[in-house]
């Protein structure tokens, strides 16, 4: 009965209804996307990490994996200590560098990956198969589109290039065995995949036994900071990061996004508050008089406030629905174009949809409702009937 009368109340006045609906709409958008944004770029980017499953990342000391182009030398002995930890499952040496592909119309560069196929975690093979021998390659969409290559094809590529000199160094002839996707690279950009010895020969004496990264994967999640205390300290030349620990540097470099959606999701959540506020305070002021014979007729106050907190609530319910849907359209847009980001893997997702993000949102909402419905309800409870009811004669 008391929700039939707060829709009727609000039905009155259809268009002014209409308007703060969509208003309260385009502030829990707002506010829906900035949870997203807030928890969904942290664990989009743990769920990268944890996705080909190792739990461990091994790089030059003081650095982030390829955060600089430092390398790890005596590579070999390094790797063949680790796989003969009880605890290790997998170990994934990887070496980063430039490829060049020379053509007709210039000369096309790429990111190229040194693995050991069998347990490299790098990407994802979408045809073909992985590189078998040492003159084999896996590649992008990107660089077969750029060196107007496909399966199959041999191309010439080199490791190095002297500016000075124009001059390719380090010069392979490669057949391309297979499309690949790379996990941690950027959309767009050219990248390949090679035999590790190869890459590493391509790149010259300095490279011999040298890598950039290496992964590594435990049997048991739940040992991995014992096993990473016990690795750093057997090999104190390097920088042992856990996926916490990877993730709390993440953190740190991007908590301005944090901090942006904490500023807009607080304001989303003011406007609403001021705008639902602001029409049941008029819609109650209109109706003063009609309040007053209710109480002079027996109503309580308990169901008056009962009313004007229904009628807030019905306006931030029908803002609410439209919102999530109008939140989840403006998320994948706006998810497009931040994911353009230079140096930021192509598999991020700044605004992922996650249910507790929903719940979340809906909760703010539902706790805004009330707060706005708190002045309205009072003055409706307060207001002296008898004085009321004789403006009311009087008009």
């Amino acid at each position: 009965m008391r929700f039939t009368l707060a829709l009727a109340t609000l039905g009155r006045h259809r268009g002014r209804t209409v308007l703060a609906i969509l208003g309260v709409a385009v502030a829990s958008a707002m506010l829906l996307d900035m949870v997203m944004l807030s928890s969904g770029l942290r664990a989009s980017f743990r769920d990268l990490l944890l996705s080909r499953g190792f739990q461990l990342r091994l790089s030059p000391k003081g650095t982030l994996p390829f955060d600089t182009d430092a390398t790890i030398g005596g590579a070999a002995a390094m790797v063949s200590t680790l796989r003969a930890l009880p605890d290790v499952v997998a170990v994934s040496p990887v070496l980063g560098g430039q490829l060049h592909i020379p053509r007709e119309h210039g000369v096309i560069t790429g990111f190229a990956l040194g693995v050991e196929p069998r347990v490299q975690g790098d990407y994802e093979l979408l045809s073909g198969h992985d590189p078998r021998r040492p003159d084999e390659m896996v590649a992008n969409d990107d660089l077969l589109r750029a060196a107007g290559a496909r399966p199959g094809d041999t191309l010439t590529a080199a490791a190095g290039y002297d500016a000075q000199l124009r001059a390719l160094a380090g010069t392979r002839r490669l057949v391309i065995t297979g499309r690949a996707r790379f996990l941690y690279l950027s959309a767009g950009q050219p990248a390949a995949a090679l035999p590790l010895s190869t890459l590493q020969n391509m790149r010259g004496a300095d490279a011999t036994d040298a890598v950039s990264l290496i992964m590594v994967r435990l049997r048991d999640d739940a040992i991995v900071e014992a096993a990473r205390r016990r690795i750093q300290s057997a090999l104190p030349r390097v920088e042992v990061n856990s996926t916490s620990e990877a993730m709390a540097r993440v953190d740190q470099r991007l908590s301005y996004f944090r901090q942006l959606s904490f500023i807009l999701g607080a304001v989303s959540l003011v406007v609403g508050f001021l705008l639902v506020t602001t029409l049941v305070t008029v819609s109650v002021n209109e109706r003063l008089g009609e309040i007053a014979v209710m109480r002079a007729i027996g109503v309580s106050r308990v169901h008056v406030v009962e009313q004007v907190v229904l009628e807030s609530g019905a306006i931030v319910l029908g803002g609410a629905v439209l919102g999530l849907a109008l939140g989840l359209v403006t998320a994948r847009y706006l998810n497009s174009i931040l994911s353009s980001f230079p140096g930021l893997p192509a598999a991020i997702d700044f605004f992922l949809f996650q249910p507790r993000a929903v719940w979340a949102a809906l909760g703010l909402l539902a706790l805004c409702g009330v707060a706005a419905s708190v002045y309205p309800a009072w003055r409706a409870a307060v207001h002296p009937v008898a004085g009321a009811l004789r403006e009311e004669a009087v008009a």
